[in-house]
């Protein structure tokens, strides 16, 4: 029941985190609203029973989630970055840049576009500074055309790794 025939880049991590949240939604939440559901149908007229309807709507949307999350997995293309090594930035490299103008480090990890999370710095592939940056070395200047003009960036470190705080908890 795939929406779309293109594998997903993602790291290991990323696949991790769907299939942890579509556990969650199969086994706790889809229970939790069959109760809500049972409780509000139980008040009577379910026309004008807003609870009903309400949790119905919420249903609705764990449905559709879990449908996405199945959808992503199936099309996953799992990519290890500690698996992967060179000296050019590609899918998965953490790199290093320092901001030309204004001298200011700056970090980005390239992902797949379900993991990208800019509090964490972890940019999509497909962003333009990602592309950018995409076939450059150590000492490279990407070029990036931003909103507030045109950024030069130098390379200055590629890393493949899992960052520590998504490595998977020991099982016991």
């Amino acid at each position: 029941m795939s929406s779309g025939s293109d594998n997903i880049p993602m790291t290991p991590s990323g696949l991790r985190k769907l299939k942890e949240e579509l556990k969650h939604l199969q086994s706790v939440e889809r229970g939790k609203i069959s109760r809500e559901i049972e409780v509000a149908r139980a008040h009577g007229d379910l026309r004008e029973n807003a609870e009903y309807h309400a949790a119905k709507e919420k249903q609705s949307h764990i449905e559709g989630r879990i449908l996405t999350l199945n959808d992503w997995i199936a099309r996953a293309e799992v990519i290890d970055p500690k698996k992967l090594g060179g000296d050019k930035v590609i899918f998965g490299a953490t790199v290093d840049l320092l901001d030309t103008e204004t001298d200011k480090p700056v970090s980005y990890r390239l992902v797949g576009e379900i993991e990208a999370d800019l509090k964490k710095r972890w940019i999509a592939v497909t962003s333009p500074v990602a592309r950018a940056l995409i076939g450059k070395k150590v000492g490279d200047i990407a070029t990036v055309q931003s909103p507030g003009g045109v950024r030069e960036l130098e390379v200055q470190e590629i890393r493949f790794e899992e960052p520590e705080e998504e490595a998977p908890a020991s099982e016991s």
